[in-house]
């Protein structure tokens, strides 16, 4: 059976009957019996779903990150998409291609790569420290892993490609920061950007489920992305050991504050930049996903709570441009920073 029925296309009303990946399950209990509630994902994005009682029954085990034929009424629920299944069987051997199911930037990982290393050539021009970003960042070892990364396992750009869509929008975040107040450290920065999350390709698995591993638990993309670089770090011996120190300095800084996880709070001009910047390129990516979410209609819009903003986001009447200069705007005056597909 091939794909046809996607998530974005969606509405009130549609009988659906197509593949999806399930990602999320949790059997609950209601009055009348046992439901499932699930999150049913495609490359598009995910849709609420419930099982109800007696067909509920029927399913011991629903596992997050199989893939399953479902058939049902799409309907809404708290003013969510929501689909209630009629029926579900859970696929095996001729199932279609994962990339259907995994959602992705919008702008593919080979071409943010790319657009992460014309950075470091433009603005690091210290050859001790520019060999040393480069080395990591081609590591055969690192590499498949930040092209594969996301960037959160929920919260913002969980998506393949999100890591490096997220670093890239820190890293220019950071420069833009860089044109307006000249006397920060443009390549350190860059390079503390660069690094900062790395070891989100080791605390979270991707794949359809991408749960957080062992020693993402145990100890976090902070210390892991240390752990990383630690090698890299010792054979630079001609890279100086003040730049080295900084450089540690803004991974382990990058959170801010110790609630949110940082073990250390920014202690330089640099790392202030970088925690704000991290922190802006996250939030703007969750925002620009609720809203996506409400679609395209016209006049003012409430986006639903957002736990993690602690708060509805509200989508205004963009400023009219009577010389429609929008229209006409080219690539290098639009946003930097690319919205998943």
């Amino acid at each position: 059976m091939e794909k046809n029925i996607y998530v974005k296309d969606l509405q009130p009303g549609h009988a659906v009957r197509d593949i999806f990946l399930l990602a999320e399950a949790q059997r609950a209990q209601a009055r009348n019996g046992p439901y499932w509630k699930l999150k049913l994902q495609d490359v598009t994005g995910r849709i609420d779903a419930v099982i109800w009682s007696p067909l509920s029954e029927q399913f011991q085990q629903l596992e997050p990150g199989s893939l399953a034929e479902v058939s049902g009424q799409v309907g809404s629920f708290k003013e969510r998409l929501q689909l209630r299944v009629d029926q579900l069987m859970t696929l095996n051997g001729d199932a279609p291609d994962l990339g259907e199911f995994l959602p992705r930037s919008a702008t593919p990982p080979e071409d943010l790569f790319e657009a992460l290393d014309d950075l470091v050539l433009e603005h690091i021009t210290h050859r001790p420290l520019k060999k040393l970003v480069r080395r990591v960042f081609k590591d055969k070892n690192i590499q498949p892993r930040l092209m594969q990364g996301m960037g959160a396992k929920v919260v913002h750009h969980a998506y393949v490609g999100g890591l490096l869509e997220h670093t890239l929008g820190v890293a220019r975040a950071c420069m833009a920061a860089c044109d307006l107040y000249p006397h920060l450290d443009r390549q350190i920065l860059l390079a503390g950007a660069l690094f900062h999350d790395i070891g989100k390709a080791w605390e979270l698995s991707g794949g359809p489920d991408n749960q957080y591993t062992d020693e993402g638990q145990l100890l976090g993309h902070i210390e892991l992305g240390l752990e990383v670089l630690r090698p890299f770090f010792a054979k630079a011996r001609d890279l100086e050991p003040e730049i080295i120190l900084h450089l540690k300095h803004l991974v382990l800084s990058h959170h801010g504050e110790h609630e949110f996880g940082a073990p250390i709070r920014p202690k330089s001009a640099e790392a202030f930049v970088l925690h704000l910047a991290d922190m802006m390129d996250s939030k703007l990516n969750i925002i620009s996903g609720a809203i996506e979410q409400i679609g395209d209609g016209e006049g003012l819009a409430w986006t639903p709570y957002l736990r993690f903003l602690e708060r509805p986001v509200f989508r205004a009447v963009p400023t009219p441009d009577k010389n429609n200069q929008n229209k006409n705007e080219t690539p290098e005056n639009q946003c930097l920073l690319p919205l998943k597909g």
